[in-house]
């Protein structure tokens, strides 16, 4: 198999438009509600610039695989294109099978240059403002009330380095909420949502919210949920899936893989 082709900003002019084809590539789930979160942010991603293409992709369980939707924009005559990767955290999934997914995209298509940008966490940059900005957001949608402590409530991983970031954002979220802030995990490591609930209200918080730390609803989200409600959460926020932060986010990512004379001014969320 041939090695894909990363580019990155600044390669020269000739590297990339503000018009090209953007693919967005989303974790794939057994549940139709993330394809369907998925697909709404890829509308709110298109409806924010018309006329560039934006398409969705997944790596599991849904279609088509980014390999696929790449070999499309390149049948179709697209020289270049821009992933996205709708992940949080650049864990394996970034590190490992979107390269291999662009390496084989490029093998059927050698002539398409595939740009890959960073995660919609905070993978090699600080945290981005509009991310907690996101997540503020979904949180008074769920509890416009005050809390006292909260819980980040995220996929889970057994990388250190994705856990880090994920810690950077709960840390970012305590200083900006002036509140104490534990972070848990759906899966992979401890601790779980209610564990961290149950050490926040021994520890005196008698209002503790969550924030869902996903970007698009499904069982992970369900059980996040179930377990917090029962620790005594007073609310569980929503998935971050279409919010205009995460628009946002998506096109400063795809502005920033392109050289400087192709990005447009960066757009801000309402």
């Amino acid at each position: 198999m041939r090695p894909a082709r990363l580019s990155r900003a600044g390669d020269g002019p000739s590297a990339g438009s503000s018009t090209d084809p953007v693919v967005l590539v989303a974790h794939g789930s057994r549940d139709p509600r993330a394809a369907a979160g998925t697909r709404a942010l890829v509308r709110a991603v298109s409806a924010a610039r018309p006329g560039i293409p934006v398409s969705a992709s997944w790596l599991d369980h849904t279609t088509p695989a980014p390999a696929e939707a790449l070999r499309a924009l390149g049948a179709a005559g697209h020289p270049r294109a821009v992933l996205v990767p709708l992940l949080l955290t650049a864990a394996y999934h970034r590190r490992v099978d979107i390269p291999d997914a662009v390496a084989e995209a490029r093998a059927a298509a050698p002539a398409l240059s595939v740009r890959v940008t960073d995660v919609l966490g905070p993978a090699r940059t600080p945290v981005d403002a509009g991310l907690l900005t996101g997540l503020h957001r979904r949180l008074v949608e769920a509890e416009p009330g005050r809390f006292d402590a909260l819980v980040l409530a995220a996929a889970g991983t057994r990388d250190p380095r994705a856990r880090a970031s994920v810690g950077r954002v709960a840390a970012a979220l305590a200083t900006g909420l002036g509140v104490p802030v534990r972070v848990s995990y759906a899966s992979a490591a401890p601790p779980g949502v209610g564990a961290a609930v149950d050490r926040l209200r021994a520890g005196g918080a008698r209002r503790v919210a969550v924030s869902a730390y996903f970007l698009a609803p499904g069982l992970f989200h369900d059980a996040v949920t179930v377990a917090a409600r029962a620790a005594g959460a007073v609310a569980v926020s929503a998935p971050l899936t279409d919010a205009p932060e995460m628009v946002d986010l998506v096109w400063n990512r795809v502005d920033a893989a392109l050289p400087a004379h192709a990005a447009p001014p960066r757009a801000h969320a309402a």
